[in-house]
């Protein structure tokens, strides 16, 4: 098979998966000897589908895996779902309405779950089908599901231990209920952002007085459920009154004026304050303290219940609101309203507004676990990366709430407890009971609701790996090397994996957490349906046709490609990614620069064509010797290597060495810029276009050919090895097609990771080939500056230097200079040797004169111009400096070397303006008529 003419990135990106899974590659080998090297996917809902977050976080997780695999580790990806349990539960019920009428209570408990797992069982892959697409290398023979049987003994056990431990209790605690999917939320679920909405503010009289106190409230229906008014001690407008007793409006009940220190603030509103127990959690709070009743007004419906005044009952919330202002103002109790912004309770899961309401839930008493996770932080034992992102989490943590893990759903993990119905015992336990433990009574039930999905997912690091048994998989890959995951999931996972990671396996559950950032559209917004600039990953990949969009969803797309979006490939949409992916910086993505590095992969692709198309009579060098460990002896033949040959043999090294700092340092950014640069503009531009003078030279020999075609083999499949991870499939494919011996490995994804080197020392070579570059770059300058013919040859380039070393080294590369300058004849000279030229193009570099006689090859006028030019740019740089070195606080405090550094520039300065007025006059002289 040989590499097509043109690049196709969906044909090179057939087949290579499945080859990838059969052959075995993904899979870790918990028995061989192998250091493991250990990531557990963020396992994505079941319900999902790929978005550009997960194509991130798939990405930067399989560059890191198909490296440290390539290094020789044992490396483990271990992919699985989690179950979700209100996104999925409300999905299904919503498809039961819509198709049958049916709620879940219609259905029952046992029928509802079966239709659940049907539906998880036909259509809840998708999201992995999508993650394989990217090219993810997870081992799938280790998938796991959160409410697998294995993961649901996992968490009987948790909820059993940490009862035991007295680190899980049962209370009744003001719960933020989400009415739409209801449930109740822990407070990480809930969303307070604030917007405007209205305060009213409303006249409570106090009894056999002709007074009243106003108090203000964004939720005017709480007040049916009132027990009490409060009010600073301190605040001296209230203290004849505290201990009086108000009535409560439209509902006639006496209700006391209390004093209290935390909940009303003298400087805030009125300084006083409604104080309802049943609906706020902080009046709940007020309400412990003072022996408060509470009266629940408001049910799980959100509607308004018996306990209220017969003419609000069955009302839903809002109606009541609007019902009972009505009536306020109507009898004379709304005192006045203002508009303010406010932050209301929203579910994160369906943005309903949350009811805050008393409810008897199980919580983790997370403040002693949390100790340790700080301290585990502190330690170094686990970093957080970025670092800035640890402020964040010691603020978290040092602040801790008790973790309320009961949800009011069927999907899930069923709470482990009965409760007895004669003595009203709890019976804990990892099977289920016959009897109450306490009283022995069989009449026991269990406890209906389900365990917060994050609760599961807490265990996820330990739990895939066969806890509560010791399985060698445990043995093997626990702890983790590196959990890499959004910031945003911060608190609600990687905290919790922590806490219960430390305190069931002892243990910190990874080395390093690196936490990217979120990927927003090219102006800094979230992708969504709101602004309609949602950018999907397999639109990318696939390729679009414009009617196949979703004008709510992808309307910016269709306005940019109106003919539809062509195939881009998942390579370059990862390489895009990677190269996007600073540390602690949102990703503003340009859909453009995905085109551009498919542009990069093509390039790449056509160079491995010309390197294919010029090894005649090439015989591949030994695999292992060439990628081994050269111990100071290279596998070419070194007297037969070309400058050239040296040059990008000693990049390819430095290259290496800052490819490996970059992954070990999570820039994945630096990494990918660093190898297009490489790859574009050294390998491609320079050394295969230098190469061409030795393989197309009738007069080289046929060692120094034969030599060439092996660096350029070098290079090119060291490169491939290197991109690999960021590009499988296009690496895999090139890769396939490079000639080697029969050691080679039969795949780049398990072919040995690139050795760094010492430095290889050709002396002088490599500094003489830069400046050699320098110079054909400065010649290409002059050319499209002074617009000289492209195709017409430059008859003679002088360069004029005092240091022999540079004279030496043109001279050298004189062959790669008059060939890529396209330059017939070329003088090197010392100062004292060189003849004055009349009209000459010049330029400098690094202290030599380049000068190049024009006469009847460009446009006077315009290279004046462009001299004039570079004569107020030098001049600006001499009175910058010249001002740094006036400036005495500079030149006393700045170290010496730094103060030497700006003298020798002022010298470089004044010399280059020196040659440039020297150009400017030897073109003035051209301008004058030949005699």
């Amino acid at each position: 098979m040989e590499l097509e003419g043109t690049y196709d990135p969906l044909d090179v990106e057939s087949g290579w998966y499945e080859h990838w899974e059969e052959e075995g590659y993904f899979e870790a080998d918990a028995d061989s000897d192998h250091e493991p090297f250990t990531i557990v996917i963020p396992p994505p809902n079941v319900t999902g589908s790929l978005h550009m977050g997960h194509a991130l976080f798939v990405t930067l997780q399989d560059i890191m895996t198909r490296w440290k695999r390539m290094e020789g580790y044992e490396a483990l990806w271990l992919p699985g779902t989690d179950h979700a349990g209100i996104a999925t539960q409300v999905m299904v019920e919503r498809q039961l309405a819509e198709e049958e009428g049916k709620t879940r209570h219609d259905l029952g408990r046992e029928e509802f779950l079966e239709r659940v797992w049907e539906w998880k069982d036909e259509q809840g892959g998708q999201i992995l089908e999508q993650l394989k697409r990217m090219g993810a290398s997870c081992d799938w023979s280790r998938e796991r599901f959160t409410l697998d049987d294995g993961l649901n003994e996992a968490v009987k056990e948790a909820f059993v231990q940490l009862y035991e431990d007295d680190l899980l209790y049962r209370d009744e605690r003001m719960v933020d209920w989400d009415p739409e999917s209801q449930t109740v939320l822990s407070d990480l679920e809930v969303n307070n952002e604030e917007e405007m909405g209205t305060f009213w503010y409303m006249r409570y009289p106090l009894v056999d007085h002709d007074r009243h106190v106003v108090v203000g409230t964004t939720r005017p229906e709480t007040m049916l459920g009132d027990t009490a008014v409060a009010v600073h001690p301190d605040d001296e407008r209230y203290q004849n009154i505290i201990g009086e007793m108000v009535e409560l409006p439209l509902v006639g009940r006496h209700i006391p004026i209390i004093a209290d220190t935390e909940l009303p603030d003298p400087e805030e509103g009125t300084g006083a304050v409604k104080v309802t127990p049943a609906h706020d959690p902080d009046d709940f709070a007020c309400g412990k303290r003072h022996d408060l009743e509470v009266i629940q007004v408001i049910d799980f419906d959100v509607q308004i219940n018996d306990n209220a005044p017969e003419r609000y009952r069955g009302m839903d919330r809002y109606e009541a609101r609007e019902q009972i202002v009505e009536d306020l103002e109507a009898q004379d109790y709304l005192e006045k309203t203002e508009e303010r912004e406010y932050a209301p309770g929203r579910s994160d899961r369906t943005d309903a507004v949350v009811e805050p309401l008393p409810l008897e839930q199980w919580f983790v008493d997370t403040e002693p676990l949390a100790d340790r996770a700080i301290d585990t932080v502190e330690s170094g034992e686990t970093e957080i990366i970025p670092e800035v992102w640890k402020k964040t989490y010691d603020h978290f943590m040092y602040n801790i709430e008790p973790w309320c893990i009961s949800r009011q759903l069927w999907w899930g993990h069923r709470i482990p407890a009965w409760y007895c119905d004669d003595c009203d015992g709890i019976t804990v336990a990892r099977e289920e009971p016959d009897a109450c433990e306490e009283c022995g009574s069989e009449a026991i039930e269990q406890d209906p609701d389900v365990l917060d999905t994050w609760f599961s997912s807490a265990l996820w690091p330990f739990s895939t790996l066969g806890w509560p048994d010791q399985t060698p998989d445990l043995e093997k890959f626990y702890p983790t090397q590196v959990m890499e995951t959004g910031f945003d999931i911060l608190f609600f996972w990687v905290a919790r994996m922590l806490m219960m990671g430390l305190h069931f396996m002892d243990e910190s559950p990874f080395e390093q957490v690196y936490l990217h950032a979120m990927v927003r559209d090219i102006e800094g917004r979230k992708m969504s349906k709101t602004y309609g600039n949602v950018i999907d990953p397999l639109h990318m990949i696939h390729g679009v046709d414009h009617d196949e969009l979703d004008p709510d969803l992808h309307r910016e797309l269709m306005n940019q490609y109106p003919e539809g979006v062509e195939p881009q490939g998942a390579d370059a949409l990862r390489f895009t990614l990677a190269i996007y992916a600073a540390q602690g910086r949102d990703i503003k993505l340009d859909i453009s620069r995905i085109e551009g590095y498919r542009a990069f992969l093509n390039k790449l692709w056509n160079a491995a064509r010309f390197v294919m198309m010029n090894l005649e009579d090439y015989t591949p060098l030994d695999y292992e010797s060439r990628t081994g460990d050269w111990d100071g002896e290279m596998p070419f033949d070194r007297e037969a290597l070309s400058p050239a040959d040296r040059w990008i043999l000693s990049r390819l090294d430095e290259t290496i060495d800052e490819v490996q700092a970059g992954l070990e340092d999570f820039r994945f950014d630096d990494v990918a810029q660093t190898l297009y640069d490489f790859i574009w503009h050294e390998f491609c531009d320079w050394y295969i276009e230098l190469s061409k003078t030795t393989l197309y030279d009738d007069e080289a020999s046929e060692s120094a050919k034969q030599t060439t075609r092996q660096v350029l083999i070098h290079v090119l499949e060291s490169v491939l090895r290197l991109l690999h991870p960021i590009t499988p499939y296009v690496t895999e494919e090139i890769w396939q097609e490079v000639p080697t011996s029969d050691e080679a490995p039969d795949s780049i994804m398990v072919a040995p990771w690139p050795e760094q080197r010492e430095a290889i020392d050709f002396g002088d070579t490599v500094d003489h080939m830069e400046l050699v570059l320098g110079l054909i770059r400065s010649i290409r300058g002059i050319r499209g500056e002074t617009d000289v013919d492209p195709g017409a040859d430059i008859e003679e380039v002088h360069f004029v230097t005092d240091e022999a070393d540079h004279r030496e080294a043109i001279r050298a590369g004189a062959t790669y200079i008059r060939e890529m300058a396209t330059v017939e004849s070329i003088e090197v000279e010392s100062p004292d040797e060189a003849d004055e030229i009349e009209g000459t193009a010049t330029a400098v570099h690094e202290g030599v004169d380049i000068r190049i006689p024009l006469r009847g090859m460009i446009d006077i006028e315009e290279e004046l111009e462009r001299l004039h030019k570079e004569l107020d740019r030098v001049a600006e740089d001499i009175e910058y400096v010249r001002g740094q070195l006036d400036n005495e606080a500079f030149v006393e405090n700045a170290p010496e070397e730094v103060v030497q550094q700006e003298r020798d520039k002022l010298e470089s300065y004044l010399e280059e303006r020196e040659r440039l007025q020297a150009s400017v006059e030897e073109l003035e002289q051209l301008r004058k008529p030949e005699t």
